[in-house]
């Protein structure tokens, strides 16, 4: 790798419960060759090996942090799929990205259907550990800043999962 060449990707997702964040990063992760990070896999297996009790805290994001941090400095592609509802948190990912010298992208996912945005959330189940995840009171009523940067923006309502993915994909010029 030269000198000046970034040496790997970040694509940091934002957006509430239910809005299509895993699907697409799922399928773009495949697509672009990435590691996807996936912050309710994480948490789910921290809460399953007993050591965290109650409130995660930062710890799934805090790890995943690592991760991604390790990954990028390989020269990886690395997909941050996570809910990612503050300031705080996306600086985190973007540090992470400039302390690599790694490409970002910031992507935040939305859907703005607000019906089929509830049928998602009260019908999915959670793949990481087979349960259902937040209410639909739960994400109405979540703490979601908005964002003070310019980002990208996918919507998802009325679309598939393929041409959101293929969105991200022109966003990188892929």
């Amino acid at each position: 790798m030269s000198r000046g060449q970034k040496r790997g990707l970040l694509v940091s997702f934002s957006g509430l419960p239910g809005v299509g964040k895993s699907s697409i990063a799922r399928m773009l992760a495949a697509e672009i060759a990435a590691i996807w990070l996936r912050i309710d896999s994480i948490e789910s297996a921290i809460r399953a090996s007993s050591v965290v009790e109650g409130d995660m805290k930062d710890a799934g994001y805090r790890a995943a942090y690592a991760v991604a941090a390790d990954n990028l400095a390989l020269g990886h592609r690395v997909i941050a799929d996570c809910v990612n509802p503050w300031m705080l948190t996306r600086d985190a990912w973007r540090n992470v990205a400039f302390a690599a010298d790694a490409e970002l992208l910031e992507v935040e996912i939305v859907c703005t259907d607000r019906d089929a945005h509830r049928n998602r959330v009260e019908t999915r189940r959670s793949a990481a550990n087979n349960c259902a995840g937040p209410t639909w009171q739960e994400v109405v009523e979540r703490d979601y800043r908005p964002w003070i940067r310019p980002v990208g923006i996918v919507e998802t309502a009325e679309r598939e999962v393929g041409d959101c993915a293929a969105e991200i994909r022109h966003m990188l010029a892929l």
